[in-house]
């Protein structure tokens, strides 16, 4: 059986330089994904989430294998990132940061096939979360990336050289959410040895 992995079907997207920022055209992808805000380190909402994430998939990735003989691997984590200041990431002010966390999905999932998944998940681990998982067609097009190596709150330098000097000396400026890909497991990972895509869409300047 055949086992999508989205780092291998767009392996220039899932590996990019640790050393300068690359220009890549990012096209439309689906995600299982779920919302929330609030400081992922503190914010229990964000570990139910995470949770529920992960739930919902195993669930969806063992209807499909049943029901259709396909299967996909859940992962890597990512998230969106937002906020009225996009500033409050360099500074890292994660209180005003809202999210939403995905898992990559092969584009032959169907909404509902993820609507009866989360029924399903919901009624066998009865957690509130659940219920807010959905299907997310995500088509960020031209973005910036870059492999940060090291502790999530050191990504700060990198952000603001992004933000301050990178997009202005190309005439870009933001066109969606800040991306993050969790190559890495924060839980069996030293944080100087943590793997995280930074990712910004972007548009020309007008």
């Amino acid at each position: 059986m055949e086992k999508f992995d989205a780092r291998v079907v767009y392996k220039a997207l899932y590996a990019p330089s640790a050393k300068d920022f690359t220009q890549v055209d990012v096209p439309e992808m689906r995600y299982l994904a779920i919302d929330g805000a609030g400081d992922p380190n503190t914010a229990p909402a964000y570990v139910e989430a995470v949770q529920s994430l992960y739930t919902v998939a195993y669930t969806l990735r063992f209807a499909a294998k049943k029901s259709l003989g396909r299967d996909f691997g859940a992962g890597p984590l990512e998230g969106l990132w937002r906020a009225d200041d996009p500033g409050v990431f360099a500074s890292r002010e994660k209180r005003a940061w809202t999210w939403t966390m995905m898992l990559p999905l092969p584009d032959w999932v169907a909404t509902e096939m993820v609507e009866q998944a989360t029924h399903d998940a919901f009624e066998k681990k009865r957690i509130e979360a659940i219920k807010e998982t959905r299907l997310l067609i995500l088509n960020e097009g031209l973005s910036i990336q870059i492999l940060h190596i090291g502790s999530y709150d050191d990504e700060a330098p990198t952000l603001r050289r992004l933000h301050h000097e990178y997009m202005p000396d190309h005439g870009l400026t933001f066109n969606g959410d800040h991306h993050e890909i969790y190559l890495s497991d924060p839980r069996r990972t030293a944080p100087e040895k943590l793997k995280t895509i930074l990712r910004q869409p972007v548009k020309p300047i007008s």
